[in-house]
């Protein structure tokens, strides 16, 4: 019989805010900027929560105003915040990033402002060794890793303290070359795949990182030969324009030896792109976790939960299990589809 655990997904990253001008307006030039809360694995298990899963964020913050802005803003996603620890250094301090919107032919921009942030301060011994059997799966990604080397060595340490109680490792390549090189990534990544159950990972990332070679197909499943992964899962996105995606995925069982696709979302009009391949994660975890096997669901629920993220603006997903229900549904009809929800 399985073991119940308080959490089914817990996940360790940064927390950050995100600050970002109104409507279409430029970093250089306007005088207002909306305030946000943000962060790769927040955004992935934001929407996990939203669907039904019990999620949890494992992070640092700096114990002043901004510190609880995102505390808060944790608890409202339905995010526990029982493994969040505080850094009381007059120097803490908490990531944050602009961002600016697109549109064509121009791109998006960002400017990082993260180095010697609170979370970089972060280790084991700021938890209680009862924290790692407290998850059926823990999650995270390449971001966190490339922050700092002491950083680094926590999050490692922390793969494998989870992995030795069984639980199941989930982690998202998520490159950034602003953070680390693709030589750099390659050397550490491939250092704790031995231990990853789950792995998040775009075809031109596995080109470009791992170096890779053949067709999508080939590459997911040769991460399955090299090293214990079980789940493959690699989105595709194609950019029309900043205003228009059309978005996929493919999942690779080893287990089954099987992949699992259904059309793409086509022409999804983009309000805020940031946050789609987190919300991705969240809805292929929600579809594993909550249905252990069907491989095809998750993907459904992946595909669905990413774009409609894209439609929703900031880093965080807003939605439920019944919307997503109905995206799906409507996604897979061949009849006509309501204009409204009402």
């Amino acid at each position: 019989m399985r073991m119940k655990k308080d959490f089914d997904l817990l996940s360790l990253g940064e927390l950050m805010l995100r600050l970002s001008p109104p409507d279409n307006e430029r970093i250089t030039r306007g005088d207002t900027l909306g305030k946000q809360a943000g962060g790769a694995e927040l955004n992935a298990i934001t929407g996990a929560a939203m669907l039904g899963l019990r999620c949890g964020i494992i992070s640092k913050l700096p114990a002043n105003d901004l510190g609880t802005y995102i505390k808060n803003r944790v608890r409202l996603c339905g995010v526990s915040d029982d493994y969040l620890v505080y850094d009381q250094d007059q120097d803490a301090r908490l990531g944050v990033y602009y961002y600016e919107s697109g549109a064509y032919p121009r791109k998006p921009r960002i400017v990082y402002d993260r180095r010697n942030t609170s979370v970089n301060k972060l280790t084991v011994a700021d938890y209680d060794d009862s924290l790692y059997q407290a998850t059926r799966c823990f999650h995270t990604s390449g971001i966190t890793l490339a922050l700092s080397p002491q950083l680094r060595e926590t999050t490692i340490e922390m793969i494998r303290r989870f992995k030795a109680q069984g639980t199941l490792i989930s982690f998202d390549v998520n490159f950034r070359g602003n953070l680390w090189t693709g030589a750099e990534a390659k050397e550490c990544i491939e250092g704790i795949l031995p231990y990853v159950d789950v792995f998040f990972c775009s075809e031109d990332t596995a080109r470009l990182t791992f170096l890779k070679e053949g067709n999508a197909r080939d590459i997911m499943k040769s991460f399955t030969q090299e090293y214990p992964i079980s789940i493959v899962a690699s989105t595709q996105r194609i950019v029309h324009s900043p205003k228009r995606h059309t978005f996929g995925s493919i999942i690779y069982s080893a287990k089954d030896d099987t992949y699992y696709e259904e059309q793409p979302y086509a022409d999804i009009e983009v309000v805020d792109r940031i946050g789609s391949g987190d919300a991705y994660i969240s809805g292929v975890l929600y579809g594993l976790l909550s249905r252990e096997g069907d491989y095809q669901r998750a993907l459904e629920y992946g595909n669905a939960t990413s774009a409609l993220k894209n439609t929703i603006p900031g880093d965080l997903l807003s939605t439920d299990l019944k919307e997503i229900d109905g995206i799906i549904k409507e996604h897979k009809s061949t009849g006509r589809v309501a204009e409204m929800d009402r």
